[in-house]
């Protein structure tokens, strides 16, 4: 089997888990999300653990801990808690041996990641349309970059963190977001001037959450965040847009007033 083959097969199988999750929805995508965020941790820690003096167990024991909190999902500011309380004191420890932060920097990105997602999905309808918007805007704009980059090139995005990335790749890849959110927008009957400004910044924040992991796998000297998805590397070379879109559209959806329930607050 060709490698352009496993590929498309482990796509349309991911594909297909993912929307059926999410279209379920409670319970059931909660477990994706965390699925995800415990993927990720295990790649950061990884990618950075040449730089530990400490085997990785007790910040994996910790990351569980928190992630089982999640599962729960009594009450957003107790996740918050069992999320940044484990990640300071992984801090403090990481750098009593001098080595840094970057498991703690990990705990947090991974875990503020499947905060997000799980959040965001919730029980509701509204929150059903919320992930498929940002499904839609974050692989719109990966699809749109990459054909529009390939088709005109031009100007390097960012030549010292990812060579292959141009601005006209960028700008195609946000025109091609904003019409795929408003794809959704529209079909939910929620096409409004606000919802094209959030698709606007949610493409912009994917394209940024694409390039910082790239910059951290630059860092670490490595092509691939794992092996974990034949033929695709691993979860995070899949999901370091949508994370971060995911991260930007709680935050949007919390600060109008529903932390718990985000979605309700978009759509």
């Amino acid at each position: 089997m060709s490698n352009l083959q496993l590929r498309v097969i482990s796509a349309v199988i991911l594909a297909a888990i993912v929307l059926i999750l999410t279209w379920i929805g409670g319970l059931p995508f909660r477990l994706l999300a965390i699925v995800i965020a415990a993927a990720m941790f295990y790649e950061w820690v990884s990618m950075t653990r040449g730089g530990l003096k400490i085997s990785p167990f007790m910040p994996y024991c910790a990351f569980g801990l928190s992630m089982l909190v999640l599962f729960w999902m009594p009450n957003v500011l107790i996740v918050l808690m069992a999320i940044i309380l484990p990640a300071a004191i992984a801090a403090l420890f990481a750098e009593t041996r001098g080595q840094g932060i970057w498991v703690a920097k990990g705990f947090l990105y991974a875990a503020a990641s499947g905060l997000a997602l799980s959040y965001l999905r919730g029980d509701s309808d509204a929150g059903l349309i919320a992930i498929l918007f940002l499904f839609a805007v974050v692989w719109a704009t990966d699809i749109a970059a990459y054909f529009v980059g390939r088709a005109f090139g031009g100007p390097k995005l960012a030549l010292t963190i990812s060579p292959g990335k141009t601005w006209s790749g960028a700008i195609g890849g946000t025109t091609g977001g904003i019409a795929a959110g408003m794809t959704i927008g529209a079909l939910s009957g929620e096409a409004s001037y606000g919802l094209f400004v959030t698709a606007v910044l949610l493409s912009v924040v994917a394209q940024i959450g694409d390039l910082f992991e790239s910059s951290v796998k630059r860092f670490a000297g490595i092509k691939d965040s794992s092996n974990l998805i034949p033929g695709h590397g691993g979860v995070m070379d899949r999901v370091d847009g949508l994370v971060v879109a995911a991260m930007a559209l709680y935050v949007i959806g919390a600060l109008a007033g529903h932390p718990d329930q985000p979605a309700l607050a978009l759509f």
